[in-house]
């Protein structure tokens, strides 16, 4: 015997919404979307994307795999030398996040507004880390190159100062999230300032502080890679000679060593991931 079925009815007077429609735009919004196109359009121009002509478009498939041929198969003379590079490169990264890390916590607690002593700390630390995230890798490492000369050492203080601001950044945002109830609490017993960071703020905000310090690693293998390129350490020193000779074959062995160290240490960084924050 088949079931009935129930048919929701509704009576003819019944209005239907209609979902909402875009909002009429104003004249500032028209303004604002014509102000973007013409932008964009003059920057088609200045990139000389606008200004290609057909036979150069056509020219790039065959440019692309000339190149390729060049590439193909990748050289094995640059082995011996990729194990110590790569290596450098671990260690460099290492180093350097963990002690941006190190360096991040502390500047992270004055530069949260509900945990700062006052308003000179909390202005220094901020400007310090606006002035370490503004700065590309690549002004730090010319920079430290300088100072401490070719090597790992340069590649090393670099990526201490990016993830310096990277992470102190995030770890400041991350303390102010923190519930300020327990810290009244505490305070009322007389506890002082640093023991309630380190006894309710560090604590609670220790899963996003895990997060940010596993990306910084990642950003840290991937920042290394450009930095060799100025001298500052790396496997990154390998890829300049062959490019600059035009040894494509050669940098063909570095580019795939790289994207498989990048590969491994997101793999490896997704997995510390999931077991420590589970």
């Amino acid at each position: 015997m088949a079931e009935s079925r129930k048919f929701t009815t509704f009576p003819a007077s019944a209005s239907i919404q209609v979902p909402p429609r875009f909002k009429r735009p104003t004249a500032i919004h028209t303004a604002l979307v014509l102000g973007t196109i013409m932008v964009s359009i003059h920057a088609f121009h200045g990139t000389e994307l606008g200004t290609m002509t057909v036979i150069e478009l056509l020219e790039m498939p065959g440019n692309i795999g000339r190149l390729l041929g060049e590439m193909f198969p990748p050289s094995l003379a640059t082995l011996p030398k990729i194990w110590p590079a790569v290596l450098q490169t671990l260690q460099m990264c290492l180093v350097g996040t963990v002690l941006g890390i190190a360096c991040s916590i502390p500047l992270g607690f004055f530069a949260a507004k509900n945990l700062t002593p006052g308003r000179l700390p909390y202005f220094l630390s901020r400007s310090l880390l606006s002035l370490c995230r503004t700065i590309p890798d690549m002004v730090w490492a010319i920079l430290f190159v300088i100072i401490v000369g070719l090597g790992p050492l340069a590649g090393m203080l670099t990526l201490l100062m990016d993830t310096l601001g990277f992470a102190g950044r995030f770890f400041a945002e991350a303390f102010e999230e923190v519930e300020t109830e327990p810290h009244e609490a505490l305070a009322s017993i007389g506890a002082t300032a640093s023991g309630s960071f380190f006894s309710v703020t560090l604590p609670s905000a220790m899963p996003t502080c895990i997060n940010t310090s596993l990306f910084s690693l990642e950003r840290a293998v991937q920042s290394s890679v450009v930095l060799g390129l100025v001298g500052a350490g790396g496997i990154g020193m390998l890829l300049e000679e062959p490019m600059t000779w035009h040894q494509y074959q050669q940098a063909t062995t570095v580019i795939i060593t790289i994207f498989i160290l990048l590969v491994a240490v997101e793999q490896a960084s997704a997995l510390l991931r999931k077991h420590v924050l589970n």
